[in-house]
């Protein structure tokens, strides 16, 4: 008999709201994390954006799960007293040329069954927020901004309360099939063999390396990983100047660099977008042009020297720069196995739909 129904490696938002979906059905569930803490990597360096799902190719796992897991999203934060601000969104275009590019996103937002999403002109746009320059824009007033990790701590409470268990400091090391799944092997302080029936690969940045140690696993089936670092800049010395959020129209391989008001009444500015060959969360300041340049598109009053050097996040991409962005990556092509890869954006909204895709797949 095994020691649990499901291992699941990586307690970032996903890997705990995937324990959450398997604990909740009557799975036996463990959680291992290589850090001393829940929610270390990936799922504590994004903007803690709730986006409503209009960004994403029709079809895709991203905008299925996105628009799923952005309902299920809000009703969760309500469950648990999770603190969130569903303020929208307003997608800018600062010139007539943008204009095309918002009608895409307009369409796709139908298509995706996004609700909540209108056309402004600049006059109705600049009524809404006096400081924005637009021709145009898109409100989604499905968007907003969330605590994510009140959110993470209500995921591992779930996981408690229905039996389940995490390891902090317990790396995954590797896995051996058995009859009856895998013989999974932690590291750690105190090291040990766990036996499983499912093991699920949550593990983000590390999903990749976490797939080559699965004895059995498919090589080919583990894309490449590339490491999409965006940097972020604060607003110091001035009052946050939008309630909504501001994004431009997307970039290649990005949502683009954009503003949130945090819930602490923070103004911030990001991700952009550098692909880096290692992990590296320095903000280098030297970026800081490139930021005054954008920002000043949609907000000209920007003062000098307010932006000053945030952090940074490392999102795990599929493609390289100049390639398309991907979607989603959900593996279940080897037995008893789910491997997720490329989870970055919209991952944190889409967490509890990928655990309901994952239990699904399980057939549990």
């Amino acid at each position: 008999m095994s020691d649990c129904d499901a291992l699941i490696v990586g307690a970032g938002a996903v890997g705990l709201a995937t324990g959450y979906a398997l604990a909740r059905r009557g799975l036996s569930v463990v959680v291992i994390e290589k850090e001393t803490r829940t929610g270390a990597g990936v799922s504590s360096r994004n903007s803690e954006v709730i986006h409503a799902g209009l960004h994403y190719a029709s079809g895709s796992l991203k905008a299925q799960l996105c628009v799923e897991g952005r309902r299920l999203l809000y009703a969760f934060l309500d469950a648990h007293a999770v603190a969130y601000d569903k303020c929208g969104k307003l997608i800018v275009a600062t010139e007539e040329a943008e204009i095309p590019a918002l009608e895409r996103l307009a369409t796709q937002a139908e298509i995706n069954g996004v609700e909540g999403v209108r056309w402004l002109t600049g006059d109705e746009a600049r009524a809404l927020e006096p400081e924005l320059r637009a021709v145009a824009a898109l409100e989604s007033a499905e968007s907003g901004v969330m605590d994510a990790h009140g959110y993470m701590l209500a995921l591992e409470g779930e996981i408690g309360a229905h039996g389940g268990a995490i390891a902090l400091n317990a790396p995954f090391l590797g896995a051996t099939p058995n009859t009856e799944g895998y013989d999974v092997h932690v590291g750690g302080e105190a090291p040990m063999t766990l036996s499983t029936r499912f093991l699920i690969n949550a593990a983000g940045l590390g999903a990749q390396a976490c797939a080559r140690a699965i004895d059995g696993f498919p090589a080919d089936r583990i894309p490449a990983l590339h490491f999409g670092k965006g940097n972020y800049f604060a607003l110091q010395g001035a009052k946050a100047p939008f309630k909504r959020l501001i994004y431009p129209p997307p970039i290649p391989g990005a949502l683009g660099t954009h503003y949130r008001r945090d819930l602490g009444g923070v103004a911030r500015f990001g991700p952009d977008l550098q692909f880096v060959d290692h992990e590296d969360y320095a903000v280098d300041p030297a970026r800081v042009g490139a930021f005054y340049e954008t920002v000043r598109r949609f907000w000209p009053s920007l003062p000098d020297g307010a932006l000053a050097p945030d952090y940074a996040g490392i999102r795990p991409k599929l493609h390289g720069p100049g390639e398309p962005q991907g979607d989603f990556v959900i593996d279940d092509s080897t037995p008893n196995t789910i491997c997720l890869f490329g989870i970055e954006s919209p991952g944190l909204t889409s967490s509890l739909a990928i655990g309901e895709e994952v239990a699904r797949r399980l057939g549990v």
